[in-house]
This record gives structure tokens, C-alpha cells and sequence, in this order.
């Protein structure tokens, strides 16, 4: 397997041993610099992964899949869409599987730095890197916001409010989302979160 294009074919075909080999060669590629894929390949692989993924039965297979999908993740093309999984993150996040959820996590992540960089950096200017508006960035993050508020009333118990540190809180869905919300309140700050949640009361 010289190409990630060629590690997803065996995550998705291989038997269980075969396709966890190819998950995680498929790291080792993007980060050896040996990737000889298209790009455009890449971009394929990540646009149509949601697709892919309900295809998929076996639970040890879809780990893989979707380990190996958040790996090359920050390759897509989709600056200016970068909500364009989001609805597919918000499933997984509420998966049983805990490396299917952190994997979500990891990709959500990922966005939350271009959708920020104006909250932190006053004055920003759009780039190639990031050809985001202000207003584009702020509505992103308040429907990502809102609908990781809905998932957190979906998965909440009331064993949960003991717990002070979301790093204490036991492996779940709701200590995954938590993560993500942690994430968006370290980077734009208290008063913008607030600003949020006035927001989704409205």
C-alpha cells in the first residue's frame, strides 16, 4: 500500500487485521511525506466519507474508517464550507464507539481554528488560507455551538454533575461533546460563548 487511496480500499475490503494495518499506515503516509496520491483523491476520499461510512456493518471496520479519515481530514478542499461534515460529526460524536467519537472530535477541532482566527486576531484579513467572513465565521460557530447544546440535553445524566473537570467525567458521548465546547471556549473566550448562549435562548 504506496497510497492512501490504495490504505482506504483495504480498510474498507481487508479483514479485520488488514484493515487496521491500513488505517494506520494511512497516518504514516501523510506524516512521512510519502503521500503520491492526487489531491484531489484525498479530497474525494474525505468529501464522500459520510457515504462510505453507512455502508459499512462491521463496527471494528467503521473505527477504522473513520480513525483513518481524521487523519488526512485537514487535506479537504473546503475552506469556505467548513461545516460541510458537520452533520456527520454530530453522529458520530454520539457513537458508542469511543475512537469513533474522539476521531469526531479531532475533526471538529480542526475548524474551530480558521472559524476563530477572527476573534483572535482583530483585524484579520481573509487569505488563501482562509477566505472565511466574519459574519460566515460567526454563523457557523452559532449553529455549531446550538447543535452541540442539543446533543449535550441528548446525552446528559444527572451522574454527570458531580464531576468539576470534564477530564474527570467518565468516557462517554457527552464527556466527547464537552470536549468540542471546551475547545470553542478556549479560543473565543468567555464573553463570546456567552454571547452565544444568549443567543440560542432567544
Amino acid at each position: 500500500m504506496n497510497t492512501i487511496k490504495e490504505c482506504f480500499e483495504e480498510v474498507l475490503r481487508g479483514n479485520r487485521d488488514e484493515s487496521r494495518r491500513a488505517a494506520r499506515r494511512v497516518g504514516k503516509l501523510v506524516f512521512s511525506s510519502g503521500v503520491n496520491d492526487k489531491y484531489k483523491d484525498i479530497e474525494n476520499l474525505v468529501e464522500n466519507a459520510p457515504v462510505a461510512y453507512e455502508k459499512i456493518s462491521e463496527d471494528w471496520r467503521r473505527e477504522n474508517f473513520t480513525a483513518a479519515v481524521s487523519v488526512i481530514y485537514f487535506l479537504h478542499d473546503k475552506e469556505a464550507e467548513p461545516d460541510f461534515l458537520f452533520p456527520w460529526l454530530f453522529q458520530l460524536l454520539l457513537d458508542s464507539n469511543g475512537v469513533i467519537r474522539y476521531a469526531s472530535v479531532r475533526m471538529l477541532s480542526h475548524e474551530l481554528g480558521p472559524l476563530t482566527v477572527y476573534i483572535r486576531i482583530p483585524g484579520f484579513k481573509p487569505n488563501g488560507l482562509n477566505n472565511l467572513k466574519p459574519k460566515q465565521a460567526d454563523a457557523i460557530l452559532f449553529s455549531l455551538f446550538m447543535n452541540l447544546n442539543k446533543l449535550l440535553e441528548i446525552v446528559w445524566k444527572p451522574a454527570y454533575k458531580k464531576y468539576k473537570y470534564i477530564s474527570s467525567l467518565p468516557v462517554s458521548p457527552y464527556k466527547s461533546v464537552q470536549m468540542v465546547m471546551a475547545g470553542i471556549e478556549e479560543l473565543c473566550g468567555a464573553e463570546y460563548v456567552g454571547k452565544l448562549a444568549e443567543q440560542c435562548h432567544r
